[in-house]
Parts: C-alpha cells; sequence; structure tokens
C-alpha cells in the first residue's frame, strides 16, 4: 500500500508523501461493534499543519491544478474515482470495522465517493463566466477563480463520501485543500490519500491529516494561510469555526445538524412511509444529520403507525457491521450515554416507548432502535438533535398544526411529506422550512441534487452544479474601449 500503512500505523498523507505525527503522537482507533483496539494513526500537529499549508499555498501559487487545462483536471478527477474503485473492497472493510457501519454501507461509501469525482470531474470544463453588455465602449466580462486553499473539516459517520463531496468540487475549481479527517475513524479516509496518490494528483495539491478537533481542528481554521472553509459537523463545533473565520474574514460554508421532521397524511400509502422510516432513522444507526428525527403523524392513523413503527424497531436484525444486519452501534461509548440520556428524559417528561429505549446488553455500542411516541413538540427529544437511532412521534389534526411544528425547531435541514394528494404535496413543500424536502420517499435524490440547511442547519449548498460554485469566486473585468 505504498506508504500509507507502516508497522500497523495509518499515517498522514501530506502533499504526496505519508508522513507520522509530530512526536510520533499516534490517535488510537476502536472498534465499536466489539469495543477492541482496531489501530493507531498517526496524530498530525502544528508542524505537520505548517508542512501542509507551506505545501498547499505552494502548489497553488504554481498553478498545478488552477492553470491545468480544465478538461485535463476532468480527465485527472476520472483517473481519482478508477483508484477509489480499485481500493473499495480493502478500505470498504477498514471503515466498517472504524465507524461500525454496515460493510455494505462502507461499500456504497466507497461508490459514492467515486461517483462524486466523476460528477465534478465532467463539469470542471465548464465553469463559464458571463458577457455582460454596457454598448459599444465597453467590453465587461466576469471569470470564475479558485479561491486558493480550501480547509475542509470532515465528520465521524460518512468521511469518506463527505470528504469526495466536498474535495471533488475544490479540485475541480483549481484549489489546493487541506482535509482533516475525524479522530474517530480516519482510517477509511486516508484511502483516498492512497487513491490521490495513484492518479497522480500534483504534489501539494491535497493534504489528508489526522488529528484532533480541538487541537489541530482549530489551528488550520485559525490559520491565515487559508481562504475558505468547509465544514460539516455539529452547530456548536461550526459556531466555534464561524469565530475563527471571523477573524480572518474567511468565506465559510456550513453543513450543520437537523432535527428534520417526516409529516405522514391520512391518505399515505404505509407500506411506502414504513419502508423510509427504516432508512430514515436506524440506516448508519440514525447518525446521519439528515435522518427522519421526527415523525408527524395524522390523529386517524396515529395509532396504526405507532404500531407498525414498533413492529418494524422490533424486527430488525442487530449484529456487527461485517455481518450486514438491519441494525449497527453507534460510533462510541460517549455518543452512546449521551442517546441514552436524552431518551432517558424523553420519558420522564411524558413520551411513551413504544421499542427500544435502552442500550443493549451486548459487547459493543449498540443502542435498541427506538421510537418514542406521543412526544411533545416543545421537548428537549423534539427539539435537540440526538443524532443515534431514535425517532419520535406526534399527532397532528390539520395541515397548518403539522406544517408549524415541522418549523418549530432552529433547525432546517430536510423535511419530508407523504400523502398521494399531488396538490397538498406541492403545497406542503413550499411552506415547510428546510433545504430540501423529500416526498413519498426518505432520502430521495442523489449526488446532483443541492443539499444544505437553513437556520442552525447552516448555510451555503453541497452536491450538484450548484455546490461547484462555492469553491470559486467571481472577478470583474471591465475594459473601456473609448478612443
Amino acid at each position: 500500500m505504498n506508504g500509507f500503512l507502516k508497522d500497523g500505523l495509518a499515517r498522514n498523507f501530506l502533499a504526496g508523501t505519508w508522513v507520522e505525527g509530530d512526536g510520533g503522537a499516534t490517535i488510537a482507533v476502536e472498534d465499536p461493534g466489539s469495543e477492541e483496539h482496531l489501530a493507531d494513526c498517526a496524530q498530525a500537529g502544528e508542524e505537520t499543519l505548517n508542512k501542509a499549508l507551506s505545501a498547499a499555498r505552494a502548489s497553488f501559487d504554481r498553478g498545478d491544478l488552477a492553470d491545468m487545462q480544465p478538461s485535463a483536471r476532468g480527465r485527472l478527477m476520472a483517473r481519482v474515482a478508477v483508484e477509489i474503485r480499485d481500493l473499495a473492497a480493502e478500505g470498504a472493510e477498514l471503515l466498517c470495522r472504524e465507524s461500525g457501519k454496515t460493510l455494505e454501507a462502507a461499500q456504497d461509501e466507497f461508490e459514492e465517493a467515486a461517483q462524486y469525482f466523476e460528477y465534478y470531474g465532467g463539469v470542471a470544463d465548464k465553469i463559464e463566466g458571463k458577457s455582460i453588455p454596457l454598448g459599444p465602449d465597453y467590453a465587461d466580462y466576469t471569470v470564475y477563480e479558485p479561491f486558493g486553499v480550501s480547509a475542509q473539516i470532515v465528520p465521524w459517520n460518512f468521511p469518506v463520501s463527505i470528504a469526495a463531496r466536498s474535495l471533488a468540487p475544490s479540485i475541480a475549481a483549481g484549489n489546493s485543500t487541506i482535509i482533516k479527517s475525524p479522530e474517530l475513524d480516519p482510517i477509511g479516509l486516508a484511502m483516498l490519500g492512497l487513491a490521490l496518490e495513484r492518479a497522480e494528483v500534483p504534489n501539494g495539491a491535497v493534504s489528508i491529516l489526522n488529528g484532533i478537533g480541538s487541537d489541530l481542528g482549530a489551528r488550520l481554521v485559525a490559520s491565515s494561510e487559508i481562504d475558505q472553509i468547509v465544514f460539516t459537523g455539529s452547530v456548536p463545533t461550526g459556531q466555534a469555526i464561524l469565530h475563527a473565520a471571523a477573524e480572518t474574514v474567511t468565506p465559510s460554508l456550513m453543513e450543520l445538524g437537523g432535527k428534520s421532521a417526516a409529516i405522514v397524511f391520512e391518505d399515505a400509502n404505509l407500506d411506502g412511509f414504513i419502508a423510509s422510516l427504516q432508512s430514515g432513522i436506524f440506516y448508519n444507526a440514525g447518525q446521519v444529520c439528515s435522518a427522519m428525527a421526527r415523525v408527524l403523524v395524522h390523529r386517524s392513523i396515529y395509532d396504526q403507525v405507532v404500531e407498525r413503527a414498533a413492529e418494524l424497531s422490533n424486527g430488525l436484525s442487530i449484529d456487527h457491521g461485517l455481518k450486514n444486519p438491519d441494525h449497527t452501534p453507534v460510533i462510541s461509548e460517549q455518543q452512546l450515554s449521551r442517546i441514552e440520556e436524552i431518551t432517558s428524559m424523553a420519558r420522564q417528561t411524558g413520551a411513551r416507548v413504544a421499542a427500544g429505549g435502552t442500550r443493549l446488553d451486548r459487547r459493543g455500542y449498540f443502542m435498541a432502535p427506538t421510537i418514542l411516541a406521543d412526544v411533545d413538540p416543545a421537548s428537549r427529544v423534539a427539539q435537540e438533535e440526538i443524532f443515534g437511532p431514535v425517532t419520535c412521534i406526534t399527532p397532528f389534526d390539520t395541515e397548518a398544526e403539522a406544517i408549524a411544528i415541522a418549523n418549530g425547531t432552529e433547525f432546517g435541514l430536510v423535511a419530508g411529506v407523504f400523502t398521494r394528494d399531488l396538490a397538498r404535496a406541492h403545497r406542503s413543500a413550499r411552506k415547510l422550512r428546510a433545504g430540501q424536502v423529500f416526498v413519498n420517499e426518505w432520502f430521495a435524490g442523489g449526488i446532483s441534487t443541492p443539499f444544505g440547511g437553513v437556520g442552525k442547519s447552516g448555510f451555503g449548498r453541497e452536491k450538484g452544479l450548484e455546490a461547484l460554485y462555492n469553491y470559486v469566486r467571481t472577478k470583474n473585468i471591465a475594459i473601456s474601449l473609448k478612443g
């Protein structure tokens, strides 16, 4: 594997080379499905970061990517996609074991990463400016230019695909990029560095560093060498990054938390809804920012939906991710304890546990798939992002009431509507305060559909053509032709 692994240590991808941590420091990585030590990763600190910053700036100043023919950048990115697929089988097993997700989900993540490089590689030569008519005495046009050095901090729930989601448009636009990997599961993401190396991405154009968020991440976003910040993660961390960005006046793209609601009207196809519920809240053990964290059900079918949701929850197979069960562990003991705490508090404040509600008595960080019924929309469990396999079900009587409850949090990432009434679906979608609305299928869409939130769910958009323009800035050139 070239320099990726040395003596069992996963190393940092620093500007085309593989290096150990500052002073030999390491980060221990465990398997959340067994609680066993899995591997160690080299921990980057200030020295390694400064080298990455210098290399990124030098690469950008040389024009390694920005001055490359756009069509050549596209071909380069196509080669990266090929290399990602070649590494997918080995990388997916590592990702499965360090993150707890199913092997199938880990394989899907590598495939999605490859697709991001194909998609944005295909539009690298289509970032076109405009000619602006000012009359015969002027020639005026706009050009899109890369920011320079993009700092990208990646979360632990989908490290490989989310890194590719940001890195691919960054490269397509001609930026240099430094990625800070998540300390809980950095190994699969390091495989992306191996794909970049094999595809011969210019040295210095991309670095992937392992480190602790409060140390390496904080240093990265506070650096005056950074021209753009891209962050996916929690609201508190995003707020801290925005404070740092304000000091250096650095443009930022924020994809933060969610507390997304599905509205189930009385005419909904309940079989289709239950299928969406399984993927919407139990996929990746509910550790998805756009998870179906709340379910609002018309009172006429409320008891039926609660009963079917409980049956679904109780019938899921639960095991280590390598066995591809329906339900897997959460990422860590800390995450499991937090989910338990919020769920216990929900019971104490009147929510009814229709299924699950506790951690499982087995090795690994397993939370039982949980259905909470009769949840007060104003309660903590209905307002705070849990980031686990827990959904809250609440009845409603009117369409207006359902919309008000759905919009009644600080978040606005996604929402969903389940109905056979097309007019009602369109009407509700317009009124819902969310960056994306699913109708009759949770997680409908794909890599070409813009994704991002409003309110405390963040700003800016990832995915789709719209995201590409987050990685460039507009320059206007006005030329006088007089005389």
